[in-house]
C-alpha cells in the first residue's frame, strides 16, 4: 500500500535566521532520500518536522497513517554502552515495528568502520522509505538517489546519485567561470578599441580644428567620433556589467566551496627522511588497566599513517601518549618530538582560545608577522571580512573554527600534526577545506578516522590497527 507524505510550502524560521522557506515535496514509498547542507541550517528540524515532533513556522504537512522508525543524532540511555552499540541498540528499537519510514540524524558518527560498513550494508538492503541527514560522502555515495540540498534559505531537489550531483553544479560552475573569463577578455579588447578610437579621435579632431579656423562652420569631426565611439563602449562596457552581476549570482547560488590553497612554514630539509615517531614494544593504559599493547610503528618525514581499530581499541589514549599526557601510563621504547613539533587537531577544536578573535589567534602565534601579512593568511583560509576577523572564537561555527585550526597549524607547520576524527560533526563544505588542506600537508601526519572516503581523498597509502 502506498504511504505518501506530502510538504506543502513548508518554512522555518529562527529567532535570528530563516532556515528555509516555501519548501513542497512529496515523500513516495521506497524513496531513498538525504538531507544535506551546512551545519545550522535546519537538517534535524526538517526530520524532525517530517516526523510530526516538530510544527513548520509556515505551510502543512500531511501523514496520515505513516509510522516512523527515528534515531536522533545524540543517542541519550545506554549509558555504559560505546558509541557503536548505542547506535545499534537504538537502531534495533526503531526498526522494531517495521515502521514505513526510517529517519536517521548524521547516523555515522562516533561508528568504528567495522560498524559503519555494517550500517551502509544494512540500508544498501533497506525496503522500505528512507531519509537520512549525513555529510557521509560513502552512504551518499551507495545508499542514496535523491538529495535535498538546503542552503541560503532554500532547499533544491536533485534526483540521482551523489558524484551526480557533484559533477553536475561542478560542471555548471565552470560554465559559469568560462563565461567570466570570457567576459573579461570582451571587458579588455573594448577597453583596447576605446583607445584606438579615442587616439584616431584626436588625430580627427586636430584636423577638424583646422576646418573651423579656416571656414568657421560645424564643430570639429573629431569631437563626433570620440562621442560616438564612448556612447558605443559605455553600452558595451553596461552590458558587460550585467551580464557579469547575472553569472556571479548564479554562481554564489551553486554554493560549492571555495578552493583554499595554503602555504606552510615547514619545508622539505626541515624533515627530510628523519623519524619523527617510533615506538617498539609499546603498551598504554590508566593506573592499572592496560587499553592497548604490543604497539610497534615508525612515521618518518612526510609519512602520512591512520590508525584504525574497533571503538574502545586505544586510538585516542594512543595519541594521548605521543602528547605526554600525564595520566597515560605507557611502557616499552617510545622516541617521541619536542611538545612543540607537535600539533594537535581534534573535533573540539580544543587548541583554539575561546577568549580570542580570530586576528589574535595568529597575530599572538606569529608576533614577528605584521598586520597586513596575517591579514593575507587569513584571506587564504577564507576569513575576509573584518567582521570576520574580528569574530571572537566563542562565537564562531564549527565550520569556522575547522578553518582557524588548520590555519594555525599552516602558520606554523609542526613536524609530526595528530588528528583525531576531524570529520565528525562538520558539514560537507567544511570537509572539502580541510581536505584540500591535509592532502598538501607536508610533515608527518597521524591521522584516526572512520571515514574511508576522506582517508583517500587526502591521500593516506599507509594504515596501522590498533
Amino acid at each position: 500500500m502506498q504511504k505518501s507524505i506530502f510538504l506543502n510550502h513548508i518554512s522555518l524560521y529562527s529567532p535570528n535566521k530563516i532556515c528555509f522557506e516555501d519548501f513542497s515535496a512529496q515523500i513516495q514509498t521506497g524513496n531513498r532520500i538525504a538531507i544535506i547542507g551546512n551545519n545550522g541550517t535546519g537538517k534535524s528540524s526538517l526530520l524532525k518536522i517530517i516526523k510530526g515532533d516538530l510544527p513548520a513556522s509556515e505551510g502543512e504537512m500531511q501523514n496520515k497513517n505513516v509510522s516512523f522508525g527515528y534515531v536522533a543524532q545524540l543517542i541519550s540511555g545506554y549509558e555504559n554502552l560505546s558509541g557503536g552499540e548505542k547506535f545499534n541498540k537504538a537502531l534495533s528499537a526503531a526498526l522494531l515495528n517495521h515502521p514505513d519510514i526510517l529517519l536517521l540524524d548524521e547516523p555515522t558518527n562516533h561508528l568504528d568502520l567495522k560498524n559503519r560498513r555494517s550500517l551502509i550494508k544494512m540500508l544498501n538492503f533497506y525496503k522500505g522509505t528512507l531519509i537520512v541527514v549525513s555529510h557521509d560522502a560513502e552512504l551518499l555515495r551507495s545508499s542514496i538517489d535523491i538529495l535535498w540540498h538546503i542552503d541560503n534559505g532554500k532547499i533544491s531537489i536533485f534526483s540521482g546519485k551523489y558524484d551526480d550531483y557533484r559533477q553536475t553544479i561542478t560542471r555548471e560552475r565552470q560554465d559559469i567561470e568560462n563565461e567570466l573569463e570570457f567576459l573579461a577578455k570582451k571587458k579588455k579588447e573594448n577597453h583596447k578599441a576605446l583607445m584606438k578610437e579615442q587616439l584616431r579621435a584626436k588625430k580627427s579632431k586636430e584636423r577638424g580644428r583646422k576646418f573651423v579656423e579656416q571656414k568657421r562652420w560645424l564643430p570639429a569631426l573629431g569631437d563626433l567620433n570620440q562621442s560616438s565611439a564612448q556612447k558605443r563602449t559605455g553600452k558595451s562596457r553596461e552590458s558587460i556589467s550585467n551580464k557579469r552581476k547575472i553569472l556571479n549570482e548564479r554562481l554564489s547560488n551553486l554554493r560549492l566551496p571555495e578552493i583554499i590553497k595554503p602555504s606552510f612554514s615547514l619545508i622539505a630539509k626541515d624533515i627530510a627522511l628523519k623519524t619523527i615517531v617510533s615506538v617498539s614494544g609499546g603498551q598504554t593504559g590508566y593506573g592499572h588497566k592496560i587499553i592497548s599493547k604490543d604497539i610497534n610503528l615508525s612515521v618518518a618525514g612526510s609519512k602520512h599513517l591512520a590508525v584504525t581499530g574497533d571503538n574502545g581499541s586505544g586510538k585516542t589514549t594512543l595519541f594521548r601518549a605521543i602528547l605526554n599526557y600525564p595520566q597515560i601510563k605507557k611502557s616499552g621504547v617510545w622516541n617521541l618530538p619536542h611538545s612543540e613539533d607537535i600539533g594537535y587537531l581534534d573535533q573540539c577544536y580544543s587548541s583554539l582560545d575561546e577568549t580570542k578573535t580570530v586576528l589574535e589567534t595568529l597575530t599572538d602565534l606569529s608576533p614577528e608577522k605584521t598586520h597586513a601579512e596575517i591579514r593575507d593568511f587569513l584571506n587564504d583560509f577564507l576569513f575576509r571580512k573584518n567582521e570576520e576577523v574580528n569574530k571572537q572564537v566563542s562565537v564562531l561555527s564549527g565550520g569556522e573554527k575547522a578553518k582557524l585550526s588548520i590555519a594555525k597549524i599552516a602558520l606554523q607547520t609542526p613536524k609530526l600534526l595528530l588528528i583525531d576524527e576531524i570529520t565528525n560533526n562538520i558539514d560537507l563544505e567544511t570537509k572539502e577545506y580541510v581536505t584540500q588542506v591535509l592532502k598538501e600537508y607536508p610533515g608527518a601526519m597521524i591521522i584516526i578516522s572512520h571515514d574511508s572516503t576522506f582517508l583517500e581523498d587526502i591521500g593516506i597509502t599507509h594504515y596501522y590497527k590498533l
